[in-house]
Order: C-alpha cells, then structure tokens, then sequence
C-alpha cells in the first residue's frame, strides 16, 4: 500500500516550488520525490476535496498572496489564477470549498484576508488589520500565523503571535469577517497554531514562545475559548533556544503530537480523561528544525519536514501508546515546511 504526501516549501535554495513523495507502508520508506507545482515560496498549501484544484501561499517580489493550480491528466499542478495583494507572502491558507473562498494570515503585516475565487480570477473580499502588541520581543506587532474554520463550520479562528490573541469571526458568504470573540493567551504565549479534539470541544492550543500547549474550551454558541489548563513542549535541561511549531492530534483523539526547533524533536501527549495532556516521551527529529510534521493518512507513520537539513524523516507510530519509532531518516526534501496529504 501506497500513501501520496505533498510537501509546501521555502524556494531559497533548492526548491522550485510544490512537490509530492509517496509513502510505501509496506516497506516503509519515502521514495519517488518529485516537483508538481513550480511556484516561489509555497510555504503552506491545501487541495479542494478531490485534489483537481491546489491552492498556495506564493511570493511576488517583495509581497505576496494566494496562487491556485489546476491538476493535469499526469498529475501535474497548471497554474489558473493568482493575487498578490499582500504587502508580504503570507504563512497560511485555508479553504471554505463550498463556498469558493480563500483566507490567508499574514505574519509580517498583522492581518488576516479573504478571498473569493470566481471565473475573473481570485479577488480579495476583505481584509481585517489586527492591533496591539504583548511582552515578549518577538510581539512588538500583530503577527497573524493561523486561519481555519472551528469543525462545526460556525467561526474562523485566527491566532495571532504577536498580541497573544486568538480570535473568532464569522464568514458572510461574500467574504466578510466579523469578529465575535476574543481569547487572550498567558502574556508571551505566541499563539502559533491549533487543533481540535474530534468532540469538538477541546482545542489545544501551541504557543510558539512560550513552547507550551494551551488546552481550551471552545462554546459553539459564541465562538468564545476558555482557558483549562497547560502543559510544556520542553524537557526540564533543556535551556537552550526553541520555538514550537507544529501540532497534530490522532483522529481518534487519543494523542497530540507537536514539534520543536531548537530542541529538534517531536513531543508525545497522552489524552487524559478530562482532555488534559500528559507526557509520553520526547523523539528526536534527526535534523534541523522540523517546522512541520503530519500523521500519515492511515495514522500508521508520521513524517517530519525540516526546514534548515533539507531532509524528511520517516517514524512508525504504535497507535496504542502513542510512541514513534524512527524507520528512515535523511531522506531529500529541501526546504520542507508544510506536509499534507
């Protein structure tokens, strides 16, 4: 059996700019690395359901904002349409497929957009600037680093690193944020990303400077969070510099999974009964900052991107206790920094 992972990334050095590589469970390895978008710094991407239609992060000189790519009978991407609107190239995107809209966060601009993809083109919709800064030297600006839909559909939540806040809008169906809620994170959190728990009630939330994940409840009457409890990402003798990245939970909700660069390792949680997280074990990534990682669809592998060694590497997850096993490491993939499948 064969699994088909696409890999967003960086076009500093190597990368030209989307590939894919195909997971073989039965020998467990990563082979047939290949380019299947050319385009500059796809640093996050998506797909509609059925993967005819990709979508991108892109850079365009100094600025930035959405590509969209169109498959091929040979599986390639064609490019179809773009905006480059943003004063930079944002970090995230997300799609409502239903309704043909687009929303990116940007980091170095503070603010997140929306776009509407029609038969002229993708067309900006709107775009909310956020304000406000918070304690920690990285927070002297908003830096919006997350935009996705909570699963119930209700409110797009947004993180943003640099005010501590997570916030939730709702979405008109031409596009339009209005903000409903607020949550404020511990002063120098850095809120980076977030999942949810499949009950649709608990999120855990990663903040990038403070290398903890926040556990959160989330009310679907007014999209509002509240704050349960915490956990660190980092051992004890570990002092040294570090950013949390990424964070995953299994979809059976047993385990949360999240990366950190610096310590360069994958940290395991154990799903406590009241949703609080306990420690499992810490997993070395065998390279350089493993910006991003994702379970691999059928749960029984989890692949790391590093951003800086230009390497994947391969673990076998025991799905009863959570642990990982390394199987294949130095395996090429430059400038990694999104893994989806």
């Amino acid at each position: 059996m064969s699994h088909t992972l696409y890999l967003g990334s960086y076009t500093k050095r190597e990368s030209k700019g989307v590939h894919q590589i195909t997971l073989d469970t039965h020998k467990n390895e990563l082979v047939d690395y290949k380019l299947i978008a050319e385009v500059d710094s796809p640093t996050y991407i998506t797909f509609n359901a059925d993967k005819s239609s990709l979508y991108t992060i892109s850079k365009e000189n100094e600025g930035g904002g959405v590509t969209a790519f169109t498959r091929q009978e040979d599986a390639q991407y064609v490019k179809r349409a773009s905006n480059d609107s943003e004063m930079s190239a944002p970090c995230y995107i997300a799609l409502d497929e239903e309704r043909s809209l687009l929303f990116t966060a940007s980091y170095h601009a503070g603010y997140v957009s929306v776009y509407k993809e029609t038969e002229n083109g993708i067309e900006l919709t709107d775009r909310v600037q956020h304000e406000g800064s918070s304690v920690h030297e990285n927070q002297k600006t908003p830096h919006v680093h997350y935009t996705d839909y909570t699963p119930d559909k209700k409110y797009l939540m947004v993180c943003d690193l640099g005010t501590d806040g997570v916030y939730s809008y709702t979405v008109s169906d031409e596009g339009t944020l209005t903000e409903v809620s607020r949550y404020t994170a511990k002063p120098g959190t850095g809120p980076r990303h977030l999942v949810f728990h499949p009950n649709g009630k608990t999120v855990y939330l990663l903040g990038e400077l403070s290398c903890e994940v926040e556990v959160l409840e989330y009310n679907e009457v007014d999209g509002s969070l509240r704050y349960q409890n915490r956990i660190s990402m980092l051992p004890e003798s570990h002092t040294d510099f570090n950013s949390g990245a990424a964070i995953r939970i299994s979809k059976d909700g047993r385990f949360v999974y999240a990366s950190n660069r610096g310590h360069d390792s994958i940290v395991v949680y154990k799903v406590e009964a009241d949703f609080s997280l306990s420690l499992v074990e810490y997993v070395p990534t065998e390279g350089n900052t493993p910006r991003d990682f994702n379970l691999s669809p059928d749960e029984a592998h989890v692949i790391v991107g590093h951003q800086d060694s230009d390497n994947l590497t391969l673990f076998k997850r025991n799905e009863e206790n959570g642990t990982l096993s390394l199987v294949q490491k130095d395996v090429h993939g430059p400038e990694c920094v999104c893994i989806k499948y």
